[in-house]
């Protein structure tokens, strides 16, 4: 398992108030109806190595979509290999998934920002996801993903589609030891995804932080 990462330096492209995020929230809002299996904070960290392991497994995935092996998927490359699977997804929808996880702004996704990709595109539920989440090979990867929403639902104590500062801590406090963590380690987990520093964190900000938990960077090739 990788070691924990300080927060990227780089600057991050705006997710709050988008059309994308909007869906999110309300996807997340609607899986939190069913509610989590997790009991504590430490129940999440117990399954960062599985969850890596399955991250990696994503390598044949971003391998298929980046047509020139340059180690990144620009747009045109995501929008020609939906085409040829076949899946119906709009320009605009390709384009708001596509510049929501590239957050470099360098106009090409890296294999995190691509399993980051993944994820939201297995949280949005629709018809043309269903088909995309087949075509793409992502059976296998499913319980992977319904883990991390899970994590978030556990989060999001009050169900809102966001974790606020004071729900990390709650998060953080609820062990399976019933022993309570120190506040500043709570913090350090809310700030490692708190990007834009608004005391909210969205299930995209809660991803990129987690591929960096389970070691997963940005200049992750994904080889063992």
């Amino acid at each position: 398992m990788g070691a924990v990462l300080g927060r990227q330096d780089t600057s991050k492209r705006s997710f709050h108030g988008s059309k994308l995020e909007a869906r999110m929230v309300g996807a997340m809002q609607q899986r939190a109806l069913h509610g989590t299996t997790l009991k504590s904070f430490d129940g999440i960290v117990m399954k960062f190595p599985r969850i890596d392991e399955s991250f990696r497994k994503c390598k044949t995935i971003f391998e298929q979509f980046d047509e020139d092996s340059n180690g990144e998927i620009d747009k045109e490359e995501l929008k020609h290999c939906f085409q040829k699977l076949e899946i119906s997804f709009t320009e605009e929808e390709i384009c708001d998934l596509f510049e929501a996880c590239d957050i470099n702004e360098d106009m090409g996704m890296s294999f995190n920002e691509f399993i980051v990709f993944l994820c939201l595109v297995y949280l949005l539920n629709e018809p043309a996801v269903t088909e995309a989440k087949i075509k793409m090979g992502l059976g296998n990867l499913e319980a992977t993903f319904e883990t991390l929403v899970d994590a978030f639902v556990f989060l999001d104590k009050n169900k809102d589609g966001y974790v606020s500062k004071d729900e990390m801590i709650e998060a953080i406090n609820e062990t399976t030891t019933g022993e309570r963590s120190s506040g500043r380690i709570a913090m350090k987990r809310f700030e490692e995804m708190d990007w834009d520093k608004n005391g909210m964190v969205s299930f995209k900000e809660f991803l990129f932080a987690f591929t960096r938990w389970v070691g997963i960077d940005e200049n992750e090739d994904g080889d063992e």
